[in-house]
């Protein structure tokens, strides 16, 4: 499942505010904003919506053990 810390990640790396994603997963703001600063348990319905968003834009979501080393992360495809 997509972490907070990817979904900032995600969201720097294609150069999106908060509104950005919001309006292309169609879910509230507020939602966006409390799930990053991590004050909202999000449902699953949501986190796919922006998981959706995400990959419609290009973005991987990796887990642990996706690359030599590394840890939880993100790409562009």
């Amino acid at each position: 499942m997509v972490t907070r810390d990817q979904i900032r990640a995600a969201r720097g790396l294609l150069d999106w505010t908060q509104k950005d994603l919001a309006d292309r997963a169609n879910v509230p703001l507020s939602q966006i904003r409390n799930i990053e600063r991590g004050v909202l348990d999000p449902r699953a319905s949501t986190l796919a919506a922006i998981e959706q968003a995400f990959d419609q834009a290009g973005v991987i979501f990796l887990e642990v053990g996706d690359t030599r080393g590394g840890g939880r992360g993100v790409r562009l495809k």
